[in-house]
């Protein structure tokens, strides 16, 4: 590499860097929640909310958030956790269950939940958790458009 192509790389490096450091730092650890669509009493004292975007549940592909909470509203870590949604058998119609995919974020206590849900309608949202915050299950009716 001769100076000239160094000194042309130094200079762009030395613009670009303070850029990244503070986007890298600001960012760490925070997670934007979103809207709520529903909220609940998950036992132990926590409350669980599931979010999205705009607010709004749908039929189809849908990525969400699974955010465990204290009184304070500060979010709680829950070692393991699981989201499912049901939709009981309705005449002809049997049994509906989707099982979201759920994992971590830069977040203790806030779980990344992608699920794709078979139709539009009410939906049971079976929560379950387990870890130092305890143990516990909550379910949620929600309506997805």
């Amino acid at each position: 590499m001769t100076p000239i192509h160094f000194l042309r790389y130094a200079s762009r490096a030395a613009v670009l860097l303070p850029g990244l450091i503070l986007l890298v730092g600001c960012g760490a650890g925070t997670v934007e929640t979103g809207k709520t669509i529903k909220s609940g009493s998950a036992g132990n004292g926590l409350t669980v909310r599931l979010t999205s975007r705009d607010g709004v549940l749908r039929d189809g592909d849908n990525r969400l958030l699974l955010v465990f909470e204290d009184s304070s509203g500060k979010a709680v870590e829950v070692e393991r956790a699981s989201l499912n949604f049901n939709m009981p058998a309705m005449g002809t119609m049997p049994e509906m269950n989707d099982a979201a995919l759920l994992t971590t974020t830069t977040q203790p206590g806030i779980y990344d939940a992608r699920v794709k849900l078979q139709m539009a309608g009410e939906w049971i949202a079976q929560i379950a958790y387990e870890g130092n915050a305890g143990k516990g299950k909550t379910v949620l009716t929600v309506s997805a458009q």
